[in-house]
């Protein structure tokens, strides 16, 4: 199991980002978070299968909905055994 951390910037709050990667994520059967940074910034913790998480940053990079993806910043961390794949506000 991989675990990665990624910080999304670009037009990705208030657009329903959150929604549109917590859903993806739970179809790829993905566990973890995602939640609005202060600074506008996204933040999004994936674990699960590398692949799956490959997909999830492709998914992410395009920019779901109507958000304007303009960089990801993407690193790998510990897993730390989430249960589910949920928003946080």
């Amino acid at each position: 199991m991989k675990c990665t951390h990624l910080v999304v910037s670009g037009r990705v709050q208030g657009v329903a980002f959150r929604a549109n990667v917590r859903n993806r994520a739970n179809g790829l059967g993905l566990k973890g978070y995602v939640k609005n940074l202060e600074n506008g910034d996204v933040e999004v913790v994936a674990e699960g299968n590398e692949e799956k998480i490959k997909e999830l940053i492709d998914f992410i990079k395009k920019g779901p909905g109507i958000a304007n993806v303009s960089g990801v910043q993407v690193n790998h961390k510990v897993p730390e055994n989430f249960k589910s794949f949920e928003i946080i506000h």
